[in-house]
């Protein structure tokens, strides 16, 4: 099964490759790795997309929850949640393919950077699955020239939060 794991993590050097140790140590392929910092310069948000079963990732998370730089973990795909991504297309296209991509543009609610005929550029945030599907029918307008993806990022339906770092941790600003 696909599971989106958040984790909150210290800025601190040497951090992230911690995480991404352990899950190579116990061969597991990180399908996709967002991390970005939190409104608290101290703390960033990790966004690790991977497959395996539950019980599986269930001890990858315990495991996880005993480095020293991870803060909270949450399993997104437990409990209702938003995940999004970020696409950056760049196509090359033929004579008349302009026509197509603004069809293409509104149909996703995408936005065109760049209109050039040799390098028009598109960007879309959306789910996974109209991601892929919008990669797909942009490569049947033009050649896809570079493709861009940030990876999934994910927050929690509702009012469940991963625990602030200063609320766990006690830090003074």
């Amino acid at each position: 099964m696909r599971h989106v794991i958040s984790v909150l993590l210290q800025n601190e050097v040497g951090a992230l490759t911690r995480i991404t140790g352990m899950f190579s140590s116990r061969s597991y392929n990180i399908e996709t790795l967002n991390v970005a910092p939190t409104y608290d310069p101290r703390v960033s948000r990790v966004t690790l997309v991977l497959s395996g079963s539950d019980a599986a990732i269930a001890q990858l998370n315990a495991q996880l929850a005993k480095l020293v730089d991870v803060v909270n973990i949450h399993d997104m795909t437990l409990g209702e949640h938003f995940e999004r991504e970020l696409v950056i297309v760049k196509i090359k296209l033929g004579t008349g393919g302009l026509t197509r991509v603004m069809t293409l543009v509104k149909k996703f609610g995408a936005e065109v950077l760049d209109e050039a005929q040799i390098s028009c550029t598109l960007q879309l945030t959306g789910r996974v699955k109209d991601v892929d599907a919008f990669i797909v029918e942009a490569a049947d307008i033009g050649e896809i020239s570079a493709v861009a993806r940030s990876g999934s990022v994910a927050v929690s339906k509702g009012e469940v939060t991963l625990t602030s770092f200063d609320r766990q941790h006690l830090l003074v600003g």
